[in-house]
């Protein structure tokens, strides 16, 4: 891009508190906040399609439509209503969340074996109850996996706000970087934005497993064991 150097290390020092801090600040922002809002959404939706199963199918094809909604198109129809503002982004972002979020919700409490719900009536335990202390928490492992490849998207989408003018990481690349014809912040808001999935999807793996901590000493000595090439070929990823 006119001659200049792919890495401007010079650009880099003299601008980490602004632009550079303040565009992963507010990625961060708008990154976190949608996954919030589809999280508060997914979990009465798929708790309600877990105890009601007709209802899941038209919640499924629901999300999934909504999820085929190219993003660009959203925020152009929601700008008349939020402005330039952050919810531009939040809203259709969150929205995108519960087509992965909503059948892990499902899933996880569909894994909860019978044995334990009934246990769990045994002792007492009421409808509510009983969904909070013993079936979410045996589910939590499965809806974590689902909250960690939407917390992936999302960070990568919110790159396509910049483009009605909400800021992130996506600002830097389109506003420092592709209209001055200047590399540098391109690679630096790439690199930021791998790096932040990455610690995203780092921590919530470690909030798994402080959440989850009977996962941890299930069977140690199984896992101790090596496995052999034929069980290694009937894994899934």
């Amino acid at each position: 891009m006119n001659g200049a150097p792919l890495i401007d290390w010079d650009w880099i020092t003299r601008n980490l508190d602004d632009p550079i801090g303040t565009r992963l600040l507010e990625h961060l922002y708008l990154s976190f906040a949608p996954l919030l809002l589809g999280l508060l959404l997914a979990l009465p939706l798929g708790i309600a399609c877990a105890r009601w199963r007709p209802l899941y199918p038209p919640v499924f094809t629901g999300v999934n439509v909504l999820y085929a909604i190219p993003s660009i198109a959203l925020f152009f129809l929601l700008l008349p209503y939020t402005g330039f503002s952050a919810w531009t982004a939040i809203i259709p972002l969150g929205l995108y969340t519960l087509a992965i979020l909503v059948p892990n919700v499902v899933s996880g409490l569909a894994q909860v074996p019978d044995h334990v719900r009934q246990a769990a009536v045994a002792m007492g335990f009421g409808p509510l109850r009983r969904l909070i202390q013993v079936e979410l928490p045996v589910a939590l492992p499965v809806i974590v996996a689902g909250l960690r490849i939407a917390a992936v998207a999302t960070i990568s989408m919110v790159s396509v706000a910049s483009l009605v003018g909400i800021g992130g990481l996506g600002q830097l690349i389109l506003t420092e970087g592709f209209r001055r014809q200047f590399p540098t912040p391109i690679v630096v808001g790439i690199v930021l934005s791998v790096a932040l999935a990455f610690v995203v999807d780092g921590l919530l793996v470690l909030a798994q497993r402080a959440l989850t901590p009977w996962t941890r000493d299930r069977d140690p000595v199984a896992r101790a064991r090596p496995r052999t090439v034929g069980a290694a070929k009937g894994g899934n990823a």
